[in-house]
């Protein structure tokens, strides 16, 4: 009878570990392009150029790397969303086949499209620095053409910072971020120093960089990416709590005249706008919409 009941208890426990083993681990992950190793012209993100193709190529690559050192970790299930311009960059088949690729444009939440409060973690790849930041490749705010700046409860907020709060709206950390040495040091100071962030490549000016080695680079992605999710529960949430004032600069103030349209919009300066919003994603969808009707002249 002795023996029986320890092969029970033994069998129990076996089962309640399998049953551990066996629970979800998600990870959502955001790629944008300008960030990628490799990447430090605006002809190679450019999909009429015919550098294109190699820098679709470093995003999967780069992507896959992240993708390998997750599963390493115990992730069970991995979304990948691409990220920018038309969104249609990675080839299917290019990407791990573990992971689900979202695809295409327009997104309702476009760069974050596909996050919700079943994620245990977010990961940005190949993110790039806040419009007017020296050093870094291809810095801009969403629309390089229209918008000088973005402020919500006047805190100027990079992509990563915008990004970032979307998922904190669903209660999910930015655990890792990948790009170049000014966009990791934006995000340790935005999001907080505990954010594991992976370097590969050194902004020297706008369109110029030292890339790292490129299998040290990939090393550098799968590393990290292991690590972060190791350590999710020591990252905090990055949260905007409301009431939110949105505020939008443009570089001239003829882009500030058409989203006056909107009646919730407000002049803001002579060539900004401004809004005030009691939930994020609402605000985010907003000023989305502003900046898509800044850019009709």
């Amino acid at each position: 009878m002795k023996k029986t009941a320890v092969w029970i208890s033994i069998l129990l426990l076996a089962g309640v570990l399998s049953g551990m083993q066996k629970a979800p681990l998600k990870v959502f992950i955001s790629v944008d392009m300008e960030g990628i190793w490799g990447v430090v012209h605006s002809d190679q993100v450019a999909s009429d150029s015919r550098d294109y193709s190699y820098a679709r190529k470093w995003m999967a690559e780069d992507v896959n790397a992240v993708i390998a050192g997750l599963f390493e970790a115990g992730a069970t299930e991995i979304v990948v969303n691409d990220s920018h311009g038309g969104m249609r960059n990675i080839l299917p088949q290019d990407l791990d086949p573990r992971a689900s690729l979202i695809s295409g444009s327009p997104k309702p939440l476009l760069m974050m499209q596909g996050i919700e409060a079943t994620f245990a973690a977010c990961i940005f790849v190949g993110y790039h620095a806040q419009a007017g930041t020296a050093a870094a490749i291809l810095d801009h705010t969403i629309s390089s053409g229209t918008v000088r700046a973005v402020r919500i409860n006047g805190l100027e907020l990079p992509e990563l910072g915008l990004n970032a709060a979307i998922a904190g709206y669903y209660k999910v950390p930015v655990v890792m971020l990948s790009g170049d040495t000014a966009t990791c040091r934006q995000a340790r100071t935005i999001l907080g120093v505990e954010i594991v962030t992976a370097e590969v490549k050194e902004g020297i000016g706008r369109f110029a960089a030292k890339l790292m080695p490129q299998l040290e680079a990939r090393q550098r992605l799968k590393d990290a990416a292991r690590e972060a999710l190791l350590k999710r529960d020591k990252i905090p949430v990055f949260k905007m709590n409301p009431p939110l004032n949105f505020e939008l600069d443009f570089h001239n103030s003829a882009q500030a005249e058409m989203p006056l349209l909107l009646p919730a919009v407000r002049r803001n300066g002579g060539r900004g706008v401004a809004f005030t919003s009691g939930d994020f994603i609402e605000g985010v969808k907003l000023l989305r919409a502003i900046i898509a009707l800044a850019g009709v002249q």
